[in-house]
């Protein structure tokens, strides 16, 4: 990843509320439909060798509800037959069973090492499908949704290899050909891995084209390149253009070459994962930052030289390379930063922050050379400040300043397991890393296809708030746009021990989420209020106000599916399909 560019993802200040005061619980009803299936849900059960942490997320965790973002409040799953059923709602008063649109050729049971069944939209008129026996289909559905003119027909299908679902999908021209680029994804044993979990994860990314043979016309797959890691990717999307591919993972993927290239691969990776000591250790207060390096013996006060300027810092030893260089997180007033040597051998800057108050998640863009050091006063502090976001109760007395959030302190629910995660762009020609995000403790929260034409967005969590994000592949100086806010909910799902899934309306209306069993949390975006409404405390008036709603499923069943629209939510059990109201149409 030498030649990658050390990016980040710049928040839009407009976007942001600071005085956001939190999700008040409405006990406003939500109307809720419910279908009886036909036949149960086609679920598979994770076998006793598919024991990993990786295993369950990547299938154990697995949405059997797909959305069809290219027709509205359209959605499919496949039953326990092998039939794809689709229901499509235009009035929620007047639904109908879902219906048969495809059956899968093959007789599932007979495959022992089967996975789920997995969809995935590529077009309006295009859909990939995997049966979970290792059999790729590409289906030519004519337009979707419509009871007259969808019929499924199959255009190609091939055994390729192990079982696999299907991660992404996009339809292309390129050169008057049409093409299609699919990614699989595989949990694969790893007989070389004999500290870690003993398997590794492999994206295989392929090409299939439309070819004219003797005036037939075909579809035949051209090009097969794949990837591996060591963790599950939370998210995985194929540029529209098919130029490129875009991860995010707690571990980095790698393209696999030919012999050659893997030995000198290896030699790469043992020393990059060498356990090596920071370069130097920094602190922040909401005034200024703090960073301590340790230096050499045989340097003096004269050796040593630091500039600084606006938005950047070097740092250099005599007349090395320098030892700390780039851009600055944020601005700094550069003519009050300092530097000393204290008496242990270390060299301390001082760096005065420009705008007081906020927090810097990384010290210099890109550099992952340092540790970030959080002094326990600040921990108590912060959890203090957060605790009135959210409330599983009303709060009907306005005088009460700070509502308890669920009793979890902020140590507790804050505590990621990604802290190691990346967002890497891979070229589809170099098969190299070209821009690389570290995203420290920006937690991934969910994917979201806000434009069926566009890769899909995804949301992180940045400081208490959850943030979207929408990649634009041809834009390389704006590569991924921020482009809405859920206010608070970052620590709001913190607390949720029991979600099983994310999702929000493509129109950011609304986000939500639900529990493994029953519970749907649903978080609306601040809205006017009808009444005049006075904080006391503050003496001001409330302008909107921001609801948190509940809805509880008639069902014991486990919840295998859970999709969102700018109207409904659709929620899947195995023997049942909800549907939430959530918005009323214009």
């Amino acid at each position: 990843m030498a030649g990658a560019a050390h990016c980040s993802l710049q928040a839009k200040r407009l976007l942001l509320d600071p005085k956001f005061e939190g999700y008040k619980l409405s006990l406003e009803p939500l109307a809720c439909y419910q279908l009886g299936l036909d036949a149960a849900v086609a679920e598979v059960q994770l076998r006793d060798d598919q024991y990993t942490l990786d295993h369950m997320r990547a299938f154990g965790m697995y949405n059997y509800l797909h959305l069809d973002s290219w027709y509205q409040d359209n959605v499919y799953y496949v039953d326990q037959f092998g039939r794809v059923m689709n229901l499509s709602v235009t009035l929620d008063t007047a639904l109908q069973k879902p219906r048969e649109v495809f059956r899968l050729p093959s007789d599932l049971t007979a495959c022992d090492n089967r996975l789920c069944a997995s969809i995935h939209f590529s077009s309006p008129t295009q859909v990939t499908l995997s049966d979970g026996t290792g059999r790729l289909y590409l289906i030519k559905s004519g337009k979707r949704g419509n009871n007259a003119s969808e019929k499924w027909e199959i255009v190609f299908n091939e055994e390729l290899g192990s079982p696999f679902i299907v991660a992404h999908s996009v339809s292309f021209v390129k050169s008057d050909t049409h093409s299609l680029a699919v990614l699989l994804l595989r949990v694969e044993k790893d007989e070389l891995d004999t500290k870690g979990s003993g398997f590794h994860i492999t994206l295989e990314w392929v090409t299939i084209a439309e070819i004219s043979k003797e005036g037939v016309h075909k579809y035949e797959i051209i090009k097969r390149r794949a990837l591996q890691g060591k963790s599950v990717p939370h998210y995985a999307a194929i540029e529209q253009s098919g130029d490129g591919l875009m991860i995010v993972s707690h571990k980095p993927f790698k393209f696999m070459e030919d012999e050659n290239d893997k030995l000198e691969e290896n030699d790469d990776t043992k020393v990059l994962n060498e356990k090596k000591d920071p370069l130097y250790y920094w602190q922040q207060t909401e005034d200024d930052v703090t960073v301590t390096v340790h230096l050499p013996q045989d340097i003096t006060k004269d050796d040593i030289k630091v500039r600084f300027s606006p938005d950047n810092i070097c740092v250099t030893l005599r007349d090395q390379p320098p030892l700390m260089e780039g851009k600055l997180y944020s601005s700094v007033d550069h003519e009050s930063c300092t530097w000393i040597i204290k008496e242990n051998r270390s060299l301390e800057i001082s760096l005065i922050k420009k705008n007081e108050g906020s927090r810097w998640p990384e010290l210099i863009v890109g550099d992952t050379r340092g540790e970030f050091i959080m002094d326990p006063s600040q921990c108590s502090k912060i959890a203090e400040s957060l605790m009135h976001l959210t409330s599983e109760v009303m709060n009907p007395n306005p005088e009460k300043e700070k509502p308890p959030c669920n009793a979890q302190e902020l140590e507790e629910c804050d505590a990621f397991l990604e802290d190691g995660a990346s967002l890497c762009r891979f070229d589809g020609d170099t098969l190299k890393v070209t821009h690389i995000i570290n995203l420290g403790s920006n937690q991934y929260l969910f994917s979201v296809v806000v434009n069926p034409r566009e890769m899909p967005c995804f949301c992180l969590r940045h400081d208490v708030d959850a943030l979207l994000w929408q990649p634009h592949s041809d834009q390389p100086e704006n590569m991924w746009e921020h482009i809405a806010t859920f206010n608070a909910l970052g620590y709001v799902q913190a607390s949720k021990q029991d979600k099983k899934f994310m999702a929000c309306a493509p129109d950011y209306s609304y986000a939500a989420l639900c529990e493994c069993l029953r519970r749907v949390f649903i978080y609306r975006q601040p809205t006017p209020l009808a009444t005049v409404l006075y904080n006391r405390k503050e003496g001001r008036q409330v302008g909107q106000v921001a609801k948190q709603l509940v809805a509880t499923l008639e069902s014991n069943d486990p919840i295998l599916g859970f999709q969102a629209t700018n109207e409904r939510l659709f929620v899947l059990t195995t023997k049942t399909l909800f549907l939430i109201k959530v918005n009323s149409g214009n």
